[in-house]
């Protein structure tokens, strides 16, 4: 298993191809901030608001690490769909070694990839955050978010691997991936807030564990940038400014407390990884 996982690490790392397709979501999303959206939250809502830069800033790095988590493995099980097209993938199962080792081989693999991509983002977009006027972290924050990264890339990873596992062919694997990659944005509130989509909209989006894990990042990453945004502004204002931004979520008015968030996460991971080791096993050729 162990050797398995070095093995896939190996073959995405010294692809750039996969490492670079796996970001391309992110890197569309910087763009489109840069170019359109974030002008546009920056001079119609938050006229009233200081230190919106850094602000938006935090918010906009929360939405990146949660598409980055399904970004990242969604590239990673490129290598499981490359070994059964190739039936690279009957040389393991032949070997003296369980059904679900290989599966769980493919999945720590992916796990890996997807943290140490995200890792590297939040270090390279907290540099771009203190260039940008912003400040650095503090070291229990820092712990936070790459402890919420390695959660959150653990939840994404059960759920992408069993999508995946119904796949045999490069062209059903790549479209899977564009239109993950497409609706990603919209689930973790990143295109559009949540507050400003339908009501019937924020409903669904909000049962997707992706945007619960956006949510917590965001009250970490966002914290200290919004303390100091809305330290001479009503409480309501901030509340307001949550909700519609995705920061906390509300089912009526009742505020999603976060440790039930961890528990949707948590209950998803479970799931998804016991359903994929369970669909991988039957599927063996």
């Amino acid at each position: 298993m162990n050797i398995l996982i070095k093995r896939n690490l190996k073959i995405f790392f010294r692809d750039r191809s996969a490492v670079l397709f796996s970001l391309l979501a992110i890197f569309i999303i910087i763009a489109l901030y840069a170019v359109f959206l974030g002008d546009v939250w920056l001079d119609d809502s938050m006229q009233n608001i200081k230190g919106t830069n850094y602000l938006m800033n935090t918010w906009l790095l929360a939405g990146l690490l949660a598409v980055a988590s399904i970004t990242t493995t969604m590239g990673a099980f490129g290598i499981m769909i490359d070994d059964k097209v190739r039936k690279i993938n009957k040389d393991f199962y032949s070997a003296p070694i369980k059904s679900s080792q290989i599966t769980i081989g493919y999945i720590g693999s992916a796990f890996l990839i997807g943290v140490i991509l995200s890792i590297i983002t939040v270090f390279v977009s907290e540099i771009y955050i203190v260039l940008r006027g912003g400040q650095w972290m503090t070291f229990i924050g820092l712990l936070k978010v790459i402890l919420l990264v390695i959660f959150t890339t653990a939840t994404n990873t059960s759920i992408v691997c069993f999508i995946v596992s119904f796949f045999k062919s490069h062209s059903a694997f790549s479209t899977a991936s564009t239109i993950i990659g497409t609706t990603i944005g919209f689930l973790t509130g990143i295109y559009l807030p949540i507050g400003a989509l339908p009501k019937s909209v924020q409903f669904v989006i909000k049962l997707f564990p992706v945007s619960h894990a956006a949510s917590l990042l965001r009250q970490v990453l966002m914290k200290e940038a919004m303390e100091a945004s809305f330290s001479e502004i009503p409480a309501n204002h901030l509340n307001e400014f949550k909700e519609y931004m995705g920061v906390t979520f509300h089912f009526g008015n009742s505020v999603v407390p976060w440790w039930l968030s961890i528990l949707i996460l948590v209950f998803t991971a479970t799931l998804f990884y016991g359903l994929s080791i369970i669909n991988l096993s039957k599927r063996i050729q």
